[in-house]
């Protein structure tokens, strides 16, 4: 017997519907490289929403064209975010850091059929657009007086556009599993590998990263996306924001300003926000060296990476702002687990307390994990047992977008495989050891570089750490420590590695140290630890350990 309810589809134009019709007041500020500050509610960003799904018409777009982006954090990246979905279309959102290979690579793979380009990547896109021939035009984001110079083939300006246009326009009747969204892995090995979304994976991605116990957030906050919307969807937070409600901040290209994001914390009153741990290094450095605050924010999603506990703490202790930790990739939409008490861990301390914050978190309802060993057996949730992470549900890709040959990591069905080496225990927590590819195996067992790195972190003289497997010998690999310094710390290598004396076992401790100005990373602000065993390829560590 089948339940007597309505079968309405889960579309993201219902939240778009929902957004217009309950918060039509609502702000949405933006920093561009036209207007410093600019602001407009979500009655014009929906009016314009409307309009831009008319250009799609006059231009000629597929029904379901694959529209790329290659836009900041701001309003019209919020616009096309809406409307390229909610017209049939899949916004293909393409992060510029990539290499010119790379985006030459995806661009073509998606067969894109038109580009939105702010003004700042214009250049990028010339350099490589005889590369992709079937682009069919080029709209720069911004107005007539500010159009710059380019010898882009047929390029047009986006406010050109949305002029000539109604904001009469009514959206299609859509299935729920109608793709809206591509995103590429980084494709650290191998070609990138896009991520296709529905409707239905991210409308329930979004109700889920509204919960409570997982972002919680409601029309009273103001969010402040500092995780590029060119990244898995700004971790989802356009369309929760829009869904309940909330302010909006956008930096735009100031991701990376500390000053400007102090700015619009303080200014805008934004009380939750989200970035990975580079972000927030120069954030926390600008803040403590001008004695100035972040009285607004109450909580920070911190993920992409792991989140060392010092930085945690300074959060906490200096400033009251709570950093969710936090779990997910772009095959899975891309939240899959946030570390929030439940009442087993809300009475912790001390160094209980310490190692449950550096946990993952636990799964967002709809999210399902197991752990299991290298014969595929699965392992108990004790906090012990470490095996290779899988992960199924809504909102979790079933195989890759347009694969030449099956993906090994959904090799078992119904199941993928993260890549991620972790522990869950027995309240749900999972902890992230390693990446099976970056995991050290000395003398047979497995060493966390995870772990490491949190500890070398807890150093007053470590701004940032990696580690990394370099041959040896006898025990195959042994751990080396990769630290860029405090400014105008002086800290030698023999006083590093003392300071895991009693925090790990000892036969974790680091053989050696190498002090480097910086620290490679990834085109989503991750440590490359693929770069940096490029750099450390031909290392030899000392003789005889260092301890």
């Amino acid at each position: 017997m089948q339940g007597l309810m309505m079968d309405v589809p889960l579309l993201l134009t219902a939240i778009m519907n929902h957004a217009d019709q309950n918060h039509p007041n609502q702000e949405i500020v933006s920093v561009t490289a036209d207007n410093p500050l600019h602001r407009y509610t979500f009655t014009d960003c929906f009016s314009r929403a409307r309009k831009l799904a008319n250009v799609f018409n006059t231009l000629g777009a597929g029904a379901d064209a694959r529209i790329g982006t290659f836009a900041w954090n701001d309003y019209r990246h919020m616009e096309l975010y809406f409307s390229i979905s909610c017209s049939g279309r899949i916004c293909h959102t393409i992060n510029p850091r990539l290499f010119a290979e790379q985006l030459i690579y995806i661009i073509n793979h998606a067969e894109d059929e038109f580009i939105f380009v702010d003004p700042m990547f214009v250049e990028l896109l010339e350099e490589i657009a005889a590369d992709c021939p079937q682009i069919k035009g080029y709209i720069v984001l911004t107005d007539a007086a500010n159009m710059p110079e380019s010898s882009l083939p047929n390029v047009m300006c986006y406010e050109t556009l949305l002029a000539a246009e109604s904001d009469a326009f009514e959206w299609p009747e859509l299935e729920e599993n109608t793709a809206a969204g591509l995103c590429y892995t980084s494709g650290t090995t191998g070609n990138p590998k896009g991520a296709l979304y529905s409707h239905r994976s991210t409308v329930l991605h979004t109700y889920g990263q509204a919960l409570p116990d997982t972002m919680g957030i409601s029309a009273l906050d103001c969010v402040l996306p500092i995780v590029p919307m060119f990244h898995v969807g700004a971790w989802g937070f356009p369309f929760a924001g829009a869904m309940v409600g909330t302010k909006f901040v956008m930096p735009g290209a100031s991701l990376s300003d500390p000053k400007m994001l102090v700015d619009l914390i303080n200014d805008e009153g934004v009380t939750i926000s989200a970035g990975v741990p580079t972000v927030w290094l120069p954030v926390l450095k600008y803040v403590k060296e001008t004695g100035r605050n972040l009285k607004p924010l109450r909580k920070t999603a911190i993920g992409g990476s792991a989140c060392p506990l010092s930085m945690m703490e300074e959060f906490r202790d200096l400033y009251g702002v709570q950093v969710v930790h936090a779990w997910g990739m772009t095959e899975t939409n891309p939240l899959g687990a946030a570390n929030n008490h439940k009442p087993a861990t809300a009475t912790l301390t001390g160094e209980a307390l310490e190692r449950h914050l550096q946990s993952a978190g636990r799964a967002v309802p709809g999210v399902q994990l197991k752990i299991v060993d290298d014969d595929g057996e699965e392992l108990p949730w004790d906090g012990v047992a470490f095996g290779a992470l899988k992960v199924r549900g809504p909102w979790v890709c079933a195989t890759y977008f347009n694969l030449d040959q099956p993906s090994e990591a959904h090799a078992e069905p119904g199941w993928f495989d993260t890549g991620d080496v972790a522990t869950i225990d027995a309240e749900g927590f999972i902890r992230i050891t390693d990446r099976t590819k970056d995991v050290i195996k000395s003398g047979g067992e497995w060493i966390s570089s995870i772990d490491l790195e949190n500890v070398a972190m807890g150093h007053s003289a470590v701004a940032e750490a990696a580690v990394i497997g370099i041959h040896h010998p006898k025990w195959q690999e042994r751990p080396l420590l990769v630290v860029v310094k405090v400014d105008g710390a002086a800290v030698e290598a023999r006083e590093l590695i003392d300071y895991f004396d009693g925090k790990v076992a000892k036969w974790w401790i680091p053989d050696d140290v190498a002090f480097v100005d910086e620290i490679p990373h990834t085109a989503t602000g991750k440590i490359s630890k693929l770069a940096l065993r490029g750099m450390f390829a031909e290392y030899v560590l000392p003789e005889t350990s260092a301890r």
